[in-house]
């Protein structure tokens, strides 16, 4: 994009007053939104990752991320005491 087209595109997007482009106020009140969809984007996320919790509210899904995070946990460490069983039958 040339250096030209790009400033015409910033003197689109905002205003001058007494001579000093000022941004539109929609964009300051963008910025405050923000925040706001991240966490509920992030929270959907989570809503799809964890089972049976599309329809829960947030507490809800908290605590059933704990338990499912706990429960991940635990099928690891059956798993590597499974391995850890069969290599050493292996050796012998």
């Amino acid at each position: 994009m040339s250096p030209a087209r790009s400033s015409r595109l910033k003197i689109r997007n905002s205003r001058y007053r007494n001579g000093v482009v000022v941004m539109k106020r929609r964009a300051r009140l963008d910025r405050r939104v923000r925040p706001r969809n991240a966490v509920e984007r992030k929270v959907r996320t989570l809503k799809k990752l964890i089972p049976n919790c599309e329809s829960m509210g947030v507490e809800r899904l908290f605590r059933e991320t704990a338990d499912y995070i706990m429960a991940l946990q635990m099928r690891v460490k059956v798993m590597q005491i499974v391995v850890d069983a069969f290599s050493v039958s292996d050796d012998e």
